[in-house]
């Protein structure tokens, strides 16, 4: 088990996809689309180490809540992509890579879970 939330590949993996949301959107002018994508990718590894420092019960519940930021940027990406604010080249390594984060997250989640019923 992780000594700290540092540790979780899943926590490093959410860090790098939103530094890579931040890079492909520092010239983008749609200042609404541009700011709740960065929210949403920087919700990710956030709730994961907020939740890490809490409760085990706590805990999975904010890994739901990265979760859902997950899902929420996939949404954003296939929208950006749409409006042409990004080419699919460019969406599509991310929009896998959230796809992998949001996979490895419910392991976790069912591996927390797991753990909570057998005490």
């Amino acid at each position: 088990m992780a000594s700290t939330f540092e540790d979780l590949e899943v926590w490093k993996r959410g860090c790098r996809l939103a530094v890579s949301v931040y890079e492909l959107l520092s010239d983008c002018r749609d200042f609404g689309l541009k700011d709740q994508m960065q929210r949403s990718a920087v919700s990710v590894p956030s709730n994961i180490a907020e939740g890490y420092e809490r409760t085990p019960k706590d805990f999975i519940r904010f890994l739901v809540i990265a979760k859902g930021s997950c899902a929420e940027l996939r949404t954003q990406l296939y929208i950006a992509t749409r409006v042409k604010l990004m080419s699919t080249q460019q969406s599509e390594s991310l929009i896998d890579e959230t796809k992998q984060i949001s996979r490895m997250l419910q392991a976790l989640i069912s591996n927390r879970q797991q753990q909570l019923t057998k005490q």
